[in-house]
């Protein structure tokens, strides 16, 4: 009841902050917020170009097929990494007025969101210059979508915890970002090239490899989803989520005097 007491509170902070934190990135940019868009335009290009030249593969859709692989990636990898000095970095900010922290977590997550959400339309472009048939399949994108932001902000609340008292944390969680990311299937499709119980763990396992994979499978193949692990995985989040803000309420006092 507090949580969503605080959400409720605190949602025009939350969306000012946002909006502030969007104005200040293309601030004396030339390209301003046409950066947005070509961002995650040329890495696509990029991981195309190793997929298909460097690896010598193939993958029906292969555009799309990576951009919406990357698109949902980098707002997992960007919040998750954010989430580490969020306190440190508002430091002068809570030091003089009472935050809920998971607030700074979800104003993040917030300007994340609205670069994956333009993501999103470029690979509706991609998809109809393609001519992928609509199907029932896609509104899955709407369950998994919520399953990512959920298992973001409870890993991301964890990590301002512990962020805030250990120094060297980003470093590993860079590290483990690095590593998570070639074990997420970015840039190639796990279910094909790979076999047995590395598959097995890698597709269902691995919560960005399993959203990932499912929201290709539901959007571009029109397969039905693996649902029994979305259930899984959604309980997972809330206990994650659930005992992250717990932690938060309780330690926050302590967050400004030890920074």
């Amino acid at each position: 009841m507090r949580f969503i007491h605080d959400i409720v509170k605190y949602r025009r902070y939350m969306v000012y902050s946002a909006k502030a934190q969007l104005k200040n990135e293309v601030a004396g940019s030339f390209l301003n917020r046409l950066w947005w868009i070509l961002d995650p335009l040329l890495f696509m290009l990029v991981y195309t170009f190793v997929y298909s030249i460097v690896f010598g593969r193939s993958q029906d859709y292969l555009c799309a097929f990576i951009f919406l692989g990357y698109s949902s990636w980098e707002f997992f990898n960007r919040s998750v990494k954010q989430s580490v000095k969020l306190v440190k970095k508002y430091k002068s900010v809570l030091s003089k007025v009472y935050l809920p922290k998971f607030v700074l977590i979800i104003s993040t997550m917030m300007v994340n969101g609205f670069k994956m959400l333009i993501s999103f339309g470029i690979i509706i472009i991609t998809m109809a210059l393609y001519r992928i048939p609509p199907s029932l399949t896609m509104l899955w994108v709407f369950p998994f979508l919520l399953l990512l932001f959920l298992l973001t902000f409870g890993f991301s609340c964890w990590l301002l915890h512990f962020g805030v008292f250990f120094e060297d944390l980003a470093n590993v969680v860079n590290v483990a970002l690095r590593l998570m990311f070639y074990m997420s299937g970015i840039f190639y499709n796990p279910e094909q090239q790979l076999t047995d119980i590395v598959r097995y763990c890698m597709v269902r396992l691995n919560p960005t490899c399993y959203i990932i994979t499912q929201l290709r499978n539901t959007i571009l193949y029109a397969q039905n989803p693996l649902w029994h692990w979305l259930i899984l995985w959604a309980i997972v989040g809330l206990i994650i989520s659930a005992s992250g803000i717990a932690l938060i309420y309780h330690y926050e006092r302590r967050y400004v005097k030890t920074i």
